[in-house]
């Protein structure tokens, strides 16, 4: 059985004052009479009334719908695919999008909006690890399932029972970048390190890079705070670069993460940057363009990883972006397969469309986390607590193209 986690005191209160509004909403509309063949459907924006109702609720808009479109892009890509194979044994699924936007009562909103009214069986997202810690109980405590696309802060699994993630916790992730980073310079030995203080994951993530830091015997030379919502980092950018890093870590998001690399360059800094999770999308080429080039980003994603549904993944996505998938949209497909497969493994007992609705969500959440998957980032399964079992992870650089556009993740061999 899950127990709660301890959150920060400051988070703690943002979510109560946020969910005391919400409290009349919380529990999901299910029918208590006999459910019909499409017990999901009444008041379902699934629109095909025999179709199953997977939620989505990412970032569309704000300053986080650089990370959260790849996610949709993902989403989309894997509803295709498996409804193209049959869907669930002929019963094609439906992915009901909802925005979260970029803050915690946008995730609450969407996520009320797809257990109550949306009627879904399961929630792909949030985008956030910071909008997780208020929307997550929402689904708890209304026994709907959610799979974290994106959520790799400390803690996460241990909101509920019906919490996991198909994202590694940065703890795993993020080590391998500062490892990277030594082996192609044995000489560093001087760090600093900058994280955006409004943000939960990049609260965690920095925490981790800095133990890691101090564990490889580097000196932690300064720590530089900003907010994810900045666009001028000059002041920071500054006392970072007086101190002589040899090395620069930073945990932000892709649009004030690109802006402060971008200001560092320009302020003459010439060492090594290392980008945290929040950074890993092909979405900051176009914030700090040429600026972006020999950044180092840990990757829990590769598009050469060997195996069939990620060459399909792949050439889906190449064909129809033109460009390699990101991280983001590698883990977005992979929660709706884990929800696809787990309703198949159910089906395979007794039809998915008999269920009533609390029933069938209580079913797939038991399911999935029994399961293993053949999946884009490789084999995956889960731990009672719902947290991710993953084996392989990646270090990539970016190279930037000669018009400073556009360009890639080159992976570290």
């Amino acid at each position: 059985m899950k127990k709660p986690t301890t959150r920060p005191s400051a988070l703690f209160v943002t979510c109560a004052s946020l969910l005391i509004g919400c409290s009349q909403t919380n529990t999901p509309q299910t029918s208590t009479t006999s459910p019909s063949p499409t017990a999901w459907s009444q008041g379902s924006a699934a629109g095909n009334s025999t179709a199953i109702p997977v939620g989505v609720g990412v970032a569309q808009t704000s300053n986080v719908a650089l990370l959260g479109q790849e996610q949709v892009a993902g989403a989309k890509i894997a509803e295709k695919y498996f409804n193209d194979k049959g869907g669930v044994d002929g019963t094609p699924i439906k992915l009901v999008f909802q925005d979260t936007g970029g803050d915690e009562q946008g995730a609450i909103n969407a996520f009320n909006t797809l257990i109550n009214q949306d009627r879904v069986v399961g929630i792909v997202g949030p985008t956030l690890s910071q909008q997780a810690f208020s929307a997550d109980p929402i689904a708890d405590r209304a026994k709907v399932p959610v799979l974290g696309p994106s959520n790799t802060a400390k803690g996460i699994p241990q909101i509920g029972d019906y919490v996991a993630r198909v994202s590694a916790p940065v703890a795993v992730v993020a080590p391998n970048a500062v490892k990277a980073a030594l082996k192609e310079n044995p000489n560093i030995k001087k760090v600093a390190v900058f994280f955006a203080q409004n943000d939960a994951f990049s609260k965690s993530e920095t925490e981790t890079f800095q133990t890691t830091v101090k564990d490889m015997g580097l000196e932690l030379a300064t720590v530089q705070k900003f907010l994810t919502t900045d666009t001028d980092f000059q002041s920071q950018a500054t006392n970072a670069i007086n101190v002589k890093p040899d090395l620069i870590i930073i945990s932000g998001l892709a649009a004030d993460g690109g802006n402060l690399i971008k200001q560092l360059r320009e302020l003459g800094y010439k060492g090594v940057i290392i980008g945290g999770n929040g950074l890993n999308t092909s979405n900051v080429f176009s914030v700090c363009k040429a600026l972006c080039d020999g950044v180092l980003i840990a990757q829990a994603y590769s598009p050469e990883y060997e195996n069939e549904i990620n060459k399909a993944f792949r050439d889906a996505y190449r064909s129809q972006f033109k460009k390699e998938p990101p991280q983001f949209s590698a883990q977005a497909f992979t929660g709706v397969q884990v929800f696809v497969e787990s309703l198949k493994a159910i089906n395979a007992q007794s039809k998915v469309s008999q269920k009533p609705l609390a029933q069938l969500r209580t079913k797939l959440n038991q399911q999935l986390l029994i399961g293993k998957y053949d999946t884009p980032l490789g084999e995956i399964s889960f731990t009672p607590e719902g947290e991710i079992n993953q084996k392989e992870f990646y270090v990539a650089r970016i190279k930037m193209d000669a018009d400073g556009t556009n360009g890639k993740f080159e992976f570290l061999k």
